[in-house]
């Protein structure tokens, strides 16, 4: 990872962390004088963002770490396990809120949460869509599963959140209005928040869990490094291309065949060239590995007048 890149992540992280704690306390505060369940299950909701953030920044060090003999690929992946983290801890919070709103439901509601409550819940809303739409443009332009993971989990809080408003809002007028039946609304939102929580969590792990194995990149996916390979002088055909995701970044696996009559060193610059073209061009290619072949007549001929100049070799 880039001290650029690392440096952004790292700030973004950082940025959750403290939002995610003011939250929780705020809304721990508010919901607990307020009386609101629902403000209370979310305030545990920011709680384990907290966690959550701190294993993002745990896993975007990682990641920056350099290549060694015991991971020759490079630590990228760590972005990916530290999302699997985020992603079951809001599915053990989700469990947790759903089970406390039953056990509240059960017990009876006898009275609605005071007004100031809502306060806080407008706090939260606005504060969590800036922290999603942050994280969500970084996490893209950086490449970063775990960044992007934290950004869902905002966007989950400002729908749980807006949840919280129209239970809490409900019961409020439930007491205006003389009907006790709407304090139920305060719980319930709070068991909507512990599904939202648990939804969310379930497909970010399932992403997060595809990210962490080695996934090859679809053939449409490939086209244009296929495309560039082609294009390097000396290059008769490509045989294969296979480039894997290793966290934010790919690896390319590239079978060329080239001239069966030039030298060895001649063979081995063509593919040095491919490689530099390769990692030149493409910013999230890491690395490239190069298997130079002899040319089989078997295959079509590449017509070498369609070469394109701008492709500079070194070799010509």
């Amino acid at each position: 990872m880039s001290e650029q890149r690392f440096e952004k992540a790292q700030f973004a992280a950082w940025l959750s962390i403290i939002g995610n704690i003011a939250l929780a306390v705020l809304k721990g505060i508010f919901g607990w004088l307020s009386g609101s369940k629902a403000l209370l299950a979310d305030a545990a909701n920011s709680a384990s963002d907290v966690a959550g953030s701190i294993a993002v920044l745990i896993g975007l060090k990682a990641a920056r770490r350099a290549p060694d003999r015991d991971h020759p690929y490079g630590h990228g992946k760590a972005e990916s396990v530290s999302a699997i983290i985020v992603s079951v801890l809001l599915l053990l919070v989700g469990l947790e809120i759903g089970i406390n709103s039953v056990k509240t439901m059960y017990a009876g509601v006898t009275q609605a949460p005071e007004e100031f409550a809502l306060i806080a819940i407008g706090i939260s809303i606005v504060a969590k869509e800036f922290l999603f739409h942050y994280n969500f443009r970084l996490g893209k332009k950086l490449s970063s599963q775990a960044l992007i993971a934290s950004a869902w989990d905002h966007r989950t809080d400002v729908m749980s959140s807006v949840a919280v408003l129209i239970g809490v809002g409900g019961a409020v007028l439930g007491a205006y209005m003389n009907q006790p039946l709407l304090y139920y609304l305060d719980p319930l939102a709070g068991l909507f928040v512990a599904l939202l929580v648990l939804r969310m969590g379930y497909k970010l792990v399932m992403e997060s869990v595809h990210k962490t194995i080695d996934h090859v990149l679809h053939k449409e996916d490939t086209e244009e490094l296929l495309d560039t390979a082609q294009r390097v002088k000396g290059v008769i055909a490509v045989n294969e291309l296979r480039a894997r995701e290793h966290g934010h970044y790919v690896i390319v696996d590239i079978k060329i065949s080239v001239n069966p009559r030039i030298t060895v060193s001649e063979g081995h610059d063509i593919g040095k060239a491919v490689k530099h073209q390769l990692l030149s061009k493409f910013s999230h290619v890491s690395d490239v590995f190069i298997h130079v072949n002899p040319y089989d007549p078997g295959y079509p001929y590449k017509d070498v007048s369609s070469e394109h100049p701008d492709f500079p070799t070194l070799l010509h």
